[in-house]
């Protein structure tokens, strides 16, 4: 690690000695002169303040080497702040690889040495990725990509608020109206309290169309938001279980995004996590098991959503029927999905940069170049490193699966034997692809270990074949919980057996993760299996867990997932999950130095990006899902 910091200086001193190797480095005169100044009055006995400044400002290795992060930094301010008598400071990146391992550089050069001529001064390294210079904290790229992006968002936010004052008015208006109106009939009847007072008064309250507020106007899409009434409605456990999944993916999130650049204790806190359960609930073990639960949840809520559909359709499952359900679920998503896609163009297009810009940077350029795929809800489909927003890739496979179920139900409808044969194989063939492409890939299934493998997210993490098993699950959960004639559980001794029996699922499931942490070098049956079938097997603990609540032998569990404070977060839940990641990445982009990791600071970490998703999702809710939702309900 010292060489390659100590590399770059000596080949700028090298410079002094030898300048006219710089033809053959190809290196500019001026970048060439401007160097030669900075080296020579680093040697003198009293060196100038800029020149101090720049040396000072390059990435130097930290005090804890054996737990500590590879990246150096540097200062980005201290750099840029540093002005010499023919040039200024320029802060670049410089970024390498030793092995399986990548870091980066913080440098600082004369403004008059382009990125080419960082890159030929460091030509003699080998595993020098290209540098990234130029970094002018107050620098903005303006392009078509991101006016338009900016426009859509702006344009978006812009309808509703208008609606709003529009509504206002007309309300005003009313007002005024029979204001004058009540005077008169005052004036003429006299002003006398009765019996009849209040239905007087009802009668002469100000007449508004209602309708006025129908569609995009702020206050209809606010109204009963924050209620709490849905809480205990059917299935009311499936409030919390939604809200207890969200709560653990922004704490994973919290921690993974950090993880892989922030920390400078990076070491350490893999040491610290990979062995304690404990930590599952950050970033540790089978921490995704979050999302298949809401797989479950999705897959559950479509099968009832359509069967209701076809019992107010004259019990008819008609192509238009699944047509308009189809449409309804795309108009649902769509809308705040494609504001989070500007948005993320947009924000991280003209917001300052910094040290760790390079975090948001790919992301812009994959938005940039696949935006479509978002479009067309594909983009789950493609590498990792091509998904623009890639936590977005659960809004594409989510509508994949729920095209699915007009399917089931079409085969529940005919005949319960085909659909129970044809689940069967979907589910199977799932797991085992799941299982298969583990085995063959020596793929980990313990977290934090997949952050080094690449190819766990690309060709399994995000794919429709290897994660259908807790929607399908889901699906025949729904019809079943729709359809049934009488309660499955009739004796307290079937819901002991059936609470223990989920429990002890759950608990092997996540002590299997550790058990299984190392990743073996040749195919290994045990990984393969547990990666296969842990998510099926979690998605029907969960459905127990459902079935048991909504059967009343739920106990303080279901009081605990009835709760009423889960109605209004799941109102807000979907909007909450699309613009956590942006928050926690345009809080990581922005710091100047890294993070050190200890419990209580990302817990504490953890709650301010909490508090400010369920503030943002709340307007983002408001002014952009509900407004553009219009009378497509899941």
């Amino acid at each position: 690690m010292l060489r390659l910091k100590c590399s770059v200086v000596f080949l700028l001193q090298l410079l002094i000695v030898c300048p006219h190797c710089t033809c053959a480095w190809n290196v500019s005169a001026k970048c060439l002169e401007d160097t030669t100044i900075f080296l020579k009055e680093l040697q003198t006995a009293t060196p100038s303040k800029y020149a101090v400044l720049m040396y000072d400002a390059f990435g130097k290795i930290g005090s804890d080497v054996n737990g500590g992060n590879m990246n150096r930094p540097g200062s980005i301010r201290e750099c840029q702040s540093a002005e010499g008598p023919m040039f200024k400071g320029q802060y670049c990146q410089v970024f390498l690889k030793q092995d399986r391992v990548e870091y980066f550089v913080g440098v600082c050069v004369p403004d008059s040495c382009t990125d080419s001529d960082i890159q030929t001064l460091v030509v003699f390294e080998p595993n020098v990725f290209a540098p990234l210079c130029a970094f002018d904290p107050n620098a903005t790229f303006y392009d078509g990509h991101i006016y338009d992006s900016m426009f859509v968002c702006v344009a978006s936010l812009a309808l509703p608020l208008l609606a709003f004052f529009l509504v206002e008015l007309i309300k005003r208006k009313s007002m005024r109206e029979v204001t004058p109106t009540m005077k008169s009939k005052n004036k003429q009847y006299g002003a006398v309290t009765t019996n009849g007072s209040a239905n007087k008064k009802k009668a002469c309250s100000p007449s508004i169309d209602t309708t006025q507020e129908n569609g995009i106007s702020v206050q209809n899409c606010s109204k009963g938001l924050l209620s709490m009434e849905s809480s205990r409605r059917s299935y009311s456990s499936l409030n919390g279980i939604r809200i207890l999944s969200l709560l653990w993916i922004i704490s994973g999130h919290t921690v993974q995004l950090s993880a892989w650049t922030n920390m400078d204790n990076e070491k350490r806190w893999k040491k610290m996590v990979e062995n304690n359960p404990l930590y599952v609930l950050a970033f540790s073990g089978p921490v995704y098991l979050a999302v298949d639960s809401f797989m479950l949840l999705g897959g559950l809520l479509s099968a009832r959503s359509l069967l209701n559909s076809i019992n107010k359709s004259e019990n008819t499952l008609s192509l238009g029927l699944v047509a308009i359900f189809l449409l309804r679920r795309f108009k649902r998503i769509q809308p705040l999905h494609l504001f989070i896609v500007c948005l993320s163009i947009g924000l991280f297009s003209i917001i300052q940069r910094g040290v760790f810009w390079f975090i948001v940077e790919d992301g812009i350029s994959s938005c940039k170049k696949y935006w479509w795929s978002n479009l067309l809800l594909i983009n789950n489909l493609f590498t990792v490193t091509d998904i623009c927003a890639p936590w977005t890739w659960y809004l594409s496979i989510d509508f994949q699966f729920y095209a699915t179920t007009p399917f089931l139900i079409f085969l529940h409808r005919i005949n319960r034997n085909a659909l129970v044969f044809v689940s069967v194989v979907l589910l199977l063939l799932s797991n085992a692809t799941g299982a298969l492409i583990t085995g063959f890939l020596h793929l980990p299934v313990h977290q934090p270990t997949t952050l080094a493998y690449e190819s766990y997210f690309q060709f399994y993490y995000n794919k429709p074949y290897t994660r259908y098993g807790p929607y399908l699950l889901g699906i025949l959960a729904g019809i079943y919980m729709t359809t049934k004639k009488e309660m499955l559980i009739k004796q307290k001794w079937q819901a002991v057996l059936g609470w223990l029996g989920s429990l002890s699922i759950m608990a092997v499931l996540v002590g299997l993760a550790y058990v299984l942490k190392e990743v073996p070098p040749h195919l290994s049956v045990p990984h393969a299996l547990y990666q296969g079938f842990h998510r099926s097997f979690w998605a029907l603990a969960l459905i127990w867990i459902v079935l048991a609540c909504e059967e009343g032998y739920g106990g303080f569990v279901d009081k605990v997932l009835s709760l009423g404070i889960w109605g209004p977060l799941s109102n807000i839940s979907f909007a909450c999950y699309l613009i956590h990641p942006i928050i926690i990445l345009l809080y990581n982009s922005q710091q100047e130095t890294t993070m050190h990791y200890t419990d209580f600071n990302f817990f504490y970490l953890f709650l301010g990006h909490l508090l400010l998703t369920v503030f943002v999702g709340y307007l983002l809710t408001v002014l952009v899902e509900k407004p553009y939702h219009f009378q497509a309900k899941r």
